[in-house]
């Protein structure tokens, strides 16, 4: 029950952070990330940020450069993990907007100010 995994990629679809909260192997993952990412980056911005995938519920925000994606049991309540997904993306900006080498740009350019923080943050 619950998250079962939390990605976070780029516009190009490289994943830049991963975190599995069940068991599977790296083939299992990467096949899974592919699909996903697909599915999500192919979506326009009237659609809405949910998306089925497998026994997955997908649910997925864009935020500058970036996209968070959550996995999530069908089950689920997919609000509460949207709410979610923005209140990571303010505190990124909130945080963002303190370090003076990022100038407040969510972008490529700095890697999402090196993946510690955003894990530190994050998890």
């Amino acid at each position: 029950m619950g998250i079962r995994f939390i990605l976070m990629v780029n516009k190009q679809g490289q994943t830049r952070l991963a975190q599995y909260y069940e068991y599977l192997t790296l083939e299992e993952r990467r096949a899974l990330e592919g699909e996903i990412v697909r599915k999500c980056l192919a979506r326009n911005e009237q659609q809405c940020s949910f998306v089925e995938h497998r026994t997955y519920k997908i649910v997925y925000r864009r935020y500058a450069s970036l996209f968070f994606l959550v996995g999530v049991d069908n089950g689920e309540v997919s609000d509460l993990f949207l709410i979610m997904e923005w209140f990571f993306t303010r505190i990124l900006k909130c945080h963002a907007s303190k370090d003076i080498a990022f100038e407040c740009n969510l972008c490529i350019t700095s890697e999402l100010f090196e993946l510690r923080t955003a894990n530190s943050i994050w998890l």
